[in-house]
């Protein structure tokens, strides 16, 4: 720790120690830590240890999109530094600003009545449209993705992933990958900033008011096609309840005052200006590729002993096939 507080001292000028550190629960895939000290609470996030996969655990890409949106409509942390030399504490690591406000792990958000669930979800909704109506160019992200079919990419991208992780053979996940890369959509040139990860779990919204005050995990954060992040929002929902699937399959939404699929999309369009969108199948089965693509990393780690959460990992891990097959039923059914 004493490391950590000489390099904030050399490189945040409003820092003071003495410091103490206290590992949050979440950010699985980069530990994140609450830093105390008598100048205020910073946040610090940092790659794992052990060996990672290429291009994963990207925190200077998080780092440098966040404090590109400083100034924006995006709700996101005030960055204070970058340390890319891993000889400090073994790892690349920034440290951001201790935002206060509440954090909704289950999207049915039991802990407040239906006028502010319904509030929070148009923000939810909102800050979305806010991601993907930023002038990239104006704020220093015109670099911050590669060019050509996103779609074709990120198959190719997290297919090679997979590989790279896969522990099992699963019968579910061959046939999804045969999928999604052979009913891709034609480009449509629609290039924006996308989140990547989007879900209300990586938000924090005011502790008295239902406005998302912050944005968080930037990891996956590319230019990209925006229909992938509003899809892995629809996806989440047709998840099991509870900490199994964290989604809303067989909820009465009208009850709790949560938007329909139909009901968000609209909104969305209306925000971005967006006349509709066609085939979004497509997009819902994209998205359960890509996240089993995902939480099988998880799980390789886990296995590996690398994951910032070991119980954690086991449980994502343990849904690996419910995700590829999910996948499949969009793909074929809708």
């Amino acid at each position: 720790m004493r490391a950590v507080e000489d390099w904030l001292t050399a490189n945040v000028p409003s820092f003071r120690g003495p410091l103490s550190a206290t590992k949050f629960p979440w950010g699985q895939s980069n530990p994140t830590f609450r830093l105390e000290s008598p100048s205020g609470r910073y946040v610090l996030r940092r790659k794992p240890m052990g060996t990672l996969l290429k291009s994963a655990h990207a925190v200077d890409r998080e780092f440098r999109v966040q404090r590109a949106l400083q100034d924006t409509a995006v709700p996101v942390a005030r960055m204070f530094a970058l340390c890319e030399d891993d000889a400090v504490i073994g790892s690349m690591f920034y440290v951001m600003e201790h935002v206060e406000g509440r954090n909704f792990d289950d999207p049915r958000v039991p802990e407040v009545e239906r006028e502010e669930r319904a509030a929070i979800y148009d923000s939810y909704n909102r800050s979305l449209a806010a991601i993907h109506t930023v002038d990239v160019e104006a704020v220093g992200l015109a670099d911050f993705g590669r060019p050509g079919n996103y779609y074709a990419r990120q198959i190719d991208r997290w297919t090679k992933q997979y590989r790279s992780s896969q522990t099992e053979d699963l019968q579910a996940m061959e046939e999804l990958i045969a999928w999604v890369s052979g009913n891709q959509p034609p480009d449509d040139g629609l290039l924006t900033l996308v989140h990547g990860d989007y879900r209300m779990d990586n938000m924090l919204f005011a502790p008295d008011r239902p406005d998302c005050v912050a944005v968080l995990d930037w990891e996956l954060s590319t230019l990209g096609h925006p229909y992938a992040d509003l899809a892995a929002v629809l996806m989440q929902w047709r998840l099991p309840t509870g900490p199994r699937g964290r989604g809303l399959e067989g909820v009465d939404r009208e009850a709790l005052g949560i938007p329909s699929d139909d009901a968000f999309v609209e909104r969305y369009c209306e925000r971005t200006g967006t006349p509709g969108i066609d085939r979004f199948n497509f997009y819902i089965a994209f998205s359960f590729f890509r996240m089993t693509a995902i939480i099988q990393g998880v799980k390789k780690r886990g296995l590996d002993g690398n994951a910032s959460n070991p119980e954690r990992a086991a449980q994502v891990g343990a849904v690996v096939p419910m995700y590829a097959q999910r996948g499949l039923d969009a793909a074929h059914h809708g």
